[in-house]
């Protein structure tokens, strides 16, 4: 019995840090989820709330602006590696399951790319694109909240 109640314990404690060391690591999962876990959702936002938030505010609207900017990159990056690779494996082995894996992969090793491209143009290493989009949902979230 003794044995049993301090290896629980052992093993929550260890659990307890492993919990900590990835929450540090991934901040998101906290900054997010008064967002994510709300009772009633926020109503969709179109381009031109975005653009009232980009010119309304100078520091995070840039940043935002800069981050849909690099984005469209990451895309172009998507479609890109997910034709050339599904065409590739077609062209050689006439395998339609094949060719279908090999767009999911070239789709995602083409975002990957573009995002790493568009994160070297923009500098956006340099920037707090998370800073930025939360202030966006929290700007969204008080116009929805005030009656017009």
């Amino acid at each position: 019995m003794g044995e049993s109640s301090s290896s629980e314990s052992f093993l929550k404690k260890h659990w307890e840090g492993y919990k900590e060391f990835w929450k540090e690591r991934f901040p998101f999962t906290d900054i997010y989820s008064r967002f994510i876990s709300r009772e009633e959702p926020l109503p969709p936002w179109s381009e031109s709330d975005v653009n009232d938030f980009i010119a309304s505010d100078p520091v995070h609207g840039t940043t935002l602006k800069t981050a849909r900017e690099a984005t469209n990159i990451a895309l172009a990056g998507t479609a890109i590696g997910a034709v050339s690779t599904a065409g590739i494996a077609w062209k050689y082995s006439r395998s339609l399951h094949g060719a279908g894996l090999s767009f999911v992969a070239g789709a995602v090793f083409g975002w990957t790319f573009g995002q790493e491209i568009a994160n070297h143009y923009y500098q956006l290493y340099r920037l707090d694109t998370m800073a930025a989009q939360v202030k966006f949902i929290e700007w969204w979230e008080n116009k929805c909240q005030k009656p017009s």
